[in-house]
């Protein structure tokens, strides 16, 4: 049997080696690659099909969600599990929307990490205890307007790159370049942005992106 080949992404060094760690003490599991933020983790997936994918939420660049919709998009052979401290109903609702198979509390890593990889080898699903009820309650107990649910879906994938930049910071020029855009094309896409949201300034479409899951605060 081949060995399972397992890709690490998360942009806290000591949280990847630690993972990494785990991962390689389990026969038969092998490390292809570790990066630190999302748009080197598709980059990475796309290159080298790993197996699984294990994405952080919070990265720079390219947050986990979206990385998980572009890794699934062009590799859509590997199983994604998030790995987060956010364990929100909410939060779990995205990652399910994202396609990830699996979601782990960066909390519960040490004693449900090697479970939760087996279960993707396995191609079932892993989610904590937790996480479960969460998403039992959730549809259980459904408190998500259609119109919440249609004001979340209406950015494109690009749109989400775009803001998600923006919000961290970068310059038009700066998305631009990152995106591989002109940069008339990057001010078509932030003019939209705000048009679209109806916002005004840069604090107004940081805040959308941080209520909104695009960002993440630690």
């Amino acid at each position: 049997m081949s060995a399972l080949r397992i890709l690490i992404a998360d942009d806290h060094e000591v949280v990847r080696k630690g993972i990494r760690s785990l991962l390689e003490a389990h026969p038969g599991w092998e490390v292809v690659a570790e990066t630190a933020n999302g748009r080197d983790a598709v980059s990475s997936a796309v290159r080298l099909k790993p197996d699984v994918a294990l994405l952080d939420i919070a990265m720079p660049g390219l947050n986990g969600l979206d990385a998980t919709r572009q890794i699934l998009t062009d590799a859509p052979n590997t199983r994604v599990l998030i790995l987060t401290m956010h364990d929100t109903e909410q939060v779990v609702r995205d990652v399910l929307a994202a396609g990830a198979r699996g979601f782990l509390l960066k909390s519960d890593a040490g004693r449900d990490l090697v479970s939760a990889v087996e279960a993707l080898q396995s191609r079932r699903t892993f989610f904590t205890t937790k996480v479960a009820q969460l998403v039992l309650d959730g549809y259980l107990h459904p408190n998500t307007s259609p119109s919440d649910q249609a004001a979340r879906g209406v950015l494109t994938p690009r749109e989400r790159e775009v803001i998600q930049l923006l919000a961290e910071g970068k310059t038009t020029k700066e998305v631009a370049t990152t995106l591989n855009l002109s940069v008339k094309t990057a001010e078509t896409h932030r003019t939209n942005l705000m048009r679209k949201l109806d916002l005004h300034s840069v604090v107004d479409l940081t805040l959308y992106a941080v209520r909104n899951g695009i960002v993440h605060v630690a």
